[in-house]
């Protein structure tokens, strides 16, 4: 069964990505402007992407470079985008969903269920990768438990990415993408994410068609998705996550671009 269409209103989703500017604790936090002008852009960014038509927003603290494992992300992370989450609900209608750096997945739940986001993005549900933070192991296991615990099994999906870009994955080298894959889905995800290499890549064909043989879960694109690659890739999964993409000039850093948004949304009407 999939469970999109209750929550985007449709069964393949294209999910934008709300960047918040460096939040309060990582080194590059603007304390003269402070969190008010972490909310306006957000809201921005957000009224952006639901003026291009987009079905769901994933908000997630990209720019708190270095990434902290989960174990060492502080409170104030949490507070703080739990604070933007809670403003752009406020002001949109559009599905809401967390992703906080490096794989903090009980606090991107917990800050789901407070604010009621319908779902939480995993860099690493099974096994474990070398991230550039040093050694991540599978969130799975604390994260579906805590979940359990906080009653959310029925408002907050987990989506599982496996071999996550920016990362090493010699410690799985020795097993397939079919194995990996059905690892995430034994994890008890309600979504599998595939990624390329690195920020901004897509997957191969090769390796969409391989895993989708193997799953009974919904399959989605997290990184590279394009207008150009849009009419191959979108027909074989069940929706995207799209960040660079809509983007000013396709660059990370830049903000949304509307036009970029409408455009992309329209051509994916067609490959839905």
């Amino acid at each position: 069964m999939n469970p999109f269409p209750p929550v985007f209103g449709t069964d393949k989703p294209i999910i934008g990505m709300v960047h918040l500017p460096p939040l309060p604790g990582s080194p590059r936090f603007d304390a003269e402007r402070g969190m008010q002008f972490i909310i306006d852009q957000a809201l921005k960014d957000t009224a952006a992407l639901v003026e291009g038509g987009i079905d769901g927003i994933q908000v997630e603290n990209q720019f708190d470079r270095p990434f902290l494992k989960p174990q060492e992300i502080g409170f104030e992370t949490v507070a703080a985008i739990t604070a933007a989450v809670t403003r752009i609900r406020a002001v949109f209608s559009v599905p809401v969903g967390v992703n906080v750096h490096l794989n903090g997945v009980q606090q991107a739940l917990a800050i789901a269920l407070a604010t009621d986001c319908r779902w939480v993005r995993a860099f690493e549900l099974a096994n474990a990768y070398v991230s550039n933070a040093g050694i991540l192991e599978a969130a799975g296991p604390a994260a579906m438990r805590y979940r359990a615990f906080l009653r959310g099994e029925q408002k907050v999906m987990i989506f599982g990415d496996f071999h996550v870009k920016h990362g090493s994955h010699a410690i799985t080298a020795d097993r397939d993408v079919e194995e990996q894959a059905e690892d995430v889905q034994t994890a008890l995800a309600d979504a599998v994410i595939v990624t390329g290499g690195r920020t901004g890549s897509a997957p191969t064909l090769q390796d969409i068609e391989r895993i989708r043989k193997v799953l009974q879960i919904p399959l989605l694109i997290g990184s590279g998705l394009s207008e150009a690659n849009l009419p191959q890739l979108l027909p074989r999964v069940d929706g995207a996550i799209v960040g660079t993409a809509f983007k000013v000039d396709g660059r990370l850093e830049n903000r949304i671009d509307t036009e970029r948004v409408r455009r992309f949304m329209q051509k994916a009407s067609s490959c839905r």
